[in-house]
């Protein structure tokens, strides 16, 4: 992690934050997942490699730190934390996806994971009424990814019947509960998530660290930019930039990449190509990370009990 301190009006572009690259593709997503999550998982059409969630956890916080996700969808930041020790805070909108990460979290136990964790339904817009208040100041990273683009969303299934080949499309759902971003323009979506991580301040501790990964995506053809708009939505927030990391969605193997890209992916670079247009399949994700402002704008409530409380135990007072 950069040494570089946080200070206030820290106006540098992403291409001029330190940067490091992280190896989080040297298996597939789908060996990342098998048995660690129960298979109703791979019905989430944006999950959050779980190797990036790994490293992010490793690299920012120690054993015993609590974590939170505020966008936690299937709990893959969750369950990635109870492995590694830490405690996990989640809040996800869709009914059917909240009771899917409470379940992957009780299988991570099943497993011999140590970290508690509590998943609340509701808007993360509304974080932190909606989060108990013993719970408040007690996060050391946030670690969440805001929805992408639909090229990036859902499972293909190639078909050869020959009354109706061709290629099917499935999973692409994240649900439709009023509030969903999932399907919003990218200036409602930066809206929406620049009030996320306001209201999420409240629950982060003073010296936490905001983690964000965000794959920048096509819309017919052109190149959206979700990276920068994730940093300018943290700034708006109060947040300074410390880093932008690269975490490959690409294997290394003998000095080379092997990439994995998604069928929506390729299917835009050859038409692109076709086209004479020299486009690239996109390997990566941007994660980028930010410190919470250590000007003392922000009152964080705390229960004078909660430093004292195990993690565990205000978990079950606290879960709804």
């Amino acid at each position: 992690m950069s040494q570089h301190q946080p200070h206030r009006g820290d106006t540098r572009d992403i291409d001029e934050l330190p940067t490091s690259v992280w190896l989080t593709a040297q298996q597939d997503s789908r060996t990342q997942r098998t048995g660690r999550y129960l298979p109703a998982a791979i019905a989430h059409p944006g999950k959050m490699l779980p190797a990036i969630a790994r490293h992010a956890i490793r690299a920012y916080t120690r054993p015993g730190d609590v974590v939170l996700d505020p966008m936690c969808g299937i709990g893959t930041t969750l369950v990635e934390a109870a492995h590694l020790g830490r405690h996990g805070v989640g809040i996800e909108l869709e009914p059917r996806w909240a009771v899917l990460a409470r379940a992957n979290l009780q299988h991570a136990h099943t497993q011999g994971a140590e970290g508690a964790g509590t998943v609340y339904r509701g808007d993360a817009r509304d974080a932190d009424r909606i989060v108990n208040p013993e719970l408040h100041g007690t996060a050391r990273l946030l670690l969440t990814s805001p929805p992408y683009g639909p090229s990036t969303h859902g499972h293909v299934r190639s078909s050869r019947d020959s009354g109706n080949p061709g290629v099917a499309k499935f999973h692409t759902d994240y649900g439709h509960t009023a509030g969903n971003l999932a399907d919003a323009p990218t200036d409602e979506l930066v809206d929406a998530f620049t009030e996320i991580l306001r209201s999420s301040l409240p629950l982060l501790a003073d010296d936490a660290i905001v983690a964000v990964t965000a794959r920048p995506w096509r819309r017919r053809g052109e190149l959206v930019d979700l990276p920068a708009a994730v940093l300018a939505a943290g700034r708006a927030a109060g947040l300074v930039p410390l880093e932008r990391c690269v975490a490959l969605l690409a294997a290394v193997r003998d000095g080379d990449l092997v990439a994995r890209p998604s069928f929506f992916q390729q299917n835009n670079v050859r038409a692109a190509r076709t086209n004479g247009v020299p486009l690239a399949c996109i390997a990566h994700e941007d994660v980028l990370v930010m410190a919470v402002s250590t000007d003392g704008s922000h009152e964080r409530a705390r229960c004078s009990e909660a430093p004292h409380t195990p993690f565990a135990e205000r978990c079950l007072r606290a879960s709804r």
